[in-house]
């Protein structure tokens, strides 16, 4: 988190990742402008990974007794109840789908194209293709960036018209703004979203600052 937001106080729904000496470092590389497209990928790969991993801690659980191979005592644990799979906000959300495809297993994903309507300056849904049975799961919605919340408003709408609860959304992303976040929680209370690194805002442009630049176009290499 900047300077800026270190006394804004995100709502209830959004967890920010511990802010740790490792995540800032890595924060740091992929914001820097001069990170070649090999590294940016990487570091950006493990960033990806812990929000992931994070996530889980949001699932619910239930009691599960197991035996050891001891054999001599049984451990009580937990194991997750329900479903899961992942939505990627095309393009730049595609690059989420490896971090949890490493860490859940034979996961299922959809995807969901949201562009900018040239006439109406709004979100315009352009495809979609979600698993038939994902009303009946928790979805995992990856996109990096958090800005205006335009996009991510059209697809938590499309994923409730495919009849997914609201409170079964959990919206991932590295980076976020407070702009983004209360146009997102206004909309939607009941969803969550767990992010990286919180900035201060967004500039005339609508882009978050200070940002790392467009994250799909450094991603995937299409930025020179």
């Amino acid at each position: 988190m900047s300077l800026a937001t270190q006394s804004y106080n995100p709502p209830s729904q959004v967890v920010q990742l511990p802010q740790t000496q490792q995540l800032k470092a890595l924060m740091t590389i992929i914001r820097d402008q001069n990170t070649k497209r090999a590294d940016f990928v990487f570091y950006a790969d493990r960033i990806i990974r812990i929000l992931v991993e994070e996530v889980l801690n949001h699932l619910p659980v239930v009691p599960r007794t197991i035996t050891t191979p001891t054999g001599s005592e049984d451990y009580h644990g937990v194991e997750f109840q329900g479903h899961i799979c992942g939505v990627s906000i095309m393009r730049a959300g595609e690059s989420m789908e490896q971090a949890l495809r490493e860490v859940c297993r034979s996961v299922r994903i959809g995807k969901i194209l949201i562009q900018r309507d040239e006439e109406t300056a709004l979100p315009k849904l352009y495809y979609l293709k979600f698993p038939p049975d994902i009303a009946s799961r928790f979805v995992l919605l990856l996109d990096p960036a958090l800005a205006t919340g335009g996009s991510a408003i059209k697809a938590i709408e499309t994923l409730i018209d495919h009849g997914v609860p609201e409170e079964k959304i959990l919206f991932l992303n590295l980076l976020s703004c407070p702009e983004g976040i209360a146009a997102l929680v206004t909309r939607y209370p009941a969803i969550n979203i767990i992010t990286a690194e919180i900035d201060h805002g967004l500039n005339g442009k609508k882009y978050i600052i200070p940002g790392l630049g467009d994250f799909g176009c450094r991603y995937f290499g299409t930025d020179k």
